[in-house]
């Protein structure tokens, strides 16, 4: 080999090394937003740990001020939480460096009116979401905020007043060029009357915003319909996403580019929180208090099964290889057929349950409100692997990614990992 060839296949093997180590494959599988880069929960991630506790496969464990029931997001070595601090008043959103869990930066983005929320819920639970550039965040009164990766404040967005007897629990989600937010509030003014809460009204909407800069691009109107707390999904018909988002009392279907509701089908119930979940053609929703069921519902709103079963009202599910898995919030997994909502087995893994599942390496997550995590196989058979504690009181969804688990409790984020 002559030297100029030698000299360009050395230049080649280092520019491709380094390519490799900028790439995000880098840093394993992003977490960009709630239940990661599907909205459902599921990570490609491998090797990653089955047993854990407060000192075994620990990397680190890092104070996170505040109150706040918001997940945590990852891009490459960074991670993103929101907080609420002054009693809920100070809204903040927060860098965490992923190798250490050293805070970046600390950016206090707005103050906020402390409205009516229940216990369970806090005035930061909306998970923020990331698109590799900027951080977009949501807090209790609707105010919207977005910033770069520096902690700099790009834009505010306060323009939706939102008021609900609990409170906002819904998380953003990105489309193209769009952020897109459920509302699905209660009346403030006519509270007595129990408007938007026990009778429908049609205060609700799903917004869509210019992510650059905050401007409203569209308003989807849901008609009549109920408080709700449900992170919508977008989900490919006849090769076009379609928005499937839910409320109380309405499961419906929205073009994401332009706001225009496709069909809405009736679901009773109020208060509903599971984000909607997707696989085998069809969409799947748990409706909430009063007449809780499972339902999965076909693009066009015909509801193809319903069951009532162990349905959840917090948690959301998990779609797998044609099975649908559930926890109650009393600790009871539930794993169904995806097609026709047969339950397969029932199993009670004890526990109080609000984080939603993970599922990642064939293995399913459950996170109890005590900081015990459940393990268990993915399968048509119930198997548990291990059970993990931390004895610290959490209810946000874990994230996952870069072959660790991000665990948030009451005071703390942990990285578990290999160590």
């Amino acid at each position: 080999m002559n030297p100029d060839t030698l000299s360009l296949v050395r230049w080649i093997a280092c520019s491709t090394a380094l390519a490799l180590w900028l790439s995000p494959l880098a840093w394993g599988e992003h977490w960009p937003g709630f239940r990661g880069p599907t909205r459902q929960g599921v990570s490609s991630e491998a090797d990653l740990p089955l047993q854990w506790g407060r000192d075994r496969n620990v990397v680190w464990k890092a104070p996170v001020p505040g109150s706040a029931w918001s997940s945590p997001i990852v891009w490459e070595d960074r991670i993103f939480v929101t907080t609420a601090t002054n009693g809920g008043a100070a809204c903040r959103v927060l860098s965490l460096d992923a190798r250490t869990g050293s805070v970046l930066w600390d950016t206090h983005v707005f103050d906020q009116e402390t409205l009516m929320k229940r216990r369970q819920n806090s005035y930061a639970s909306p998970t923020p979401v990331t698109d590799g550039q900027s951080v977009f965040a949501v807090f209790a009164d609707g105010s919207i905020v977005a910033l770069d990766f520096e902690g700099n404040v790009l834009w505010r967005n306060r323009d939706f007043d939102f008021f609900s007897e609990h409170g906002l629990g819904a998380s953003p989600i990105l489309h193209e060029n769009l952020l897109i937010m459920a509302f699905d509030p209660s009346s403030r003014t006519r509270r007595e009357e129990k408007l938007g809460w026990k009778v429908p009204w049609d205060g609700a909407a799903v917004w869509a915003l210019r992510k650059d800069t905050g401007e409203l691009a569209w308003e989807g109107k849901r008609g009549l319909s109920r408080l709700a707390h449900v992170t919508p999904n977008l989900m490919q018909v006849d090769g076009r996403a379609q928005l499937i988002s839910a409320a109380g009392d309405a499961i419906q279907g929205f073009d994401p580019g332009t706001g225009k509701r496709l069909w809405s089908v009736y679901a009773q119930g109020e208060g509903v929180v599971p984000s909607i979940v997707v696989g085998g053609g069809l969409a799947y929703s748990i409706s909430g208090f009063e007449a809780t069921a499972i339902r999965a519902v076909a693009p066009g709103g015909k509801i193809v099964w319903e069951q009532a079963r162990s349905a959840s009202h917090i948690p959301s599910m998990i779609y797998d290889a044609g099975l649908l898995y559930n926890i109650h919030e009393n600790g009871v997994a539930t794993c169904m057929d995806a097609a026709t909502g047969e339950v397969i087995w029932q199993e009670r893994v004890g526990g109080q349950h609000w984080a939603s599942p993970v599922l990642a390496e064939g293995r399913i997550h459950f996170l109890s409100e005590e900081g015990e995590t459940t393990v268990i196989q993915a399968s048509r058979e119930y198997k548990e692997l291990a059970r993990n504690r931390l004895d610290e009181h959490t209810q946000a969804s874990m994230a996952v990614s870069d072959g660790r688990l991000y665990i948030r409790t009451a005071s703390h984020l942990w990285a578990i990992g290999h160590n």
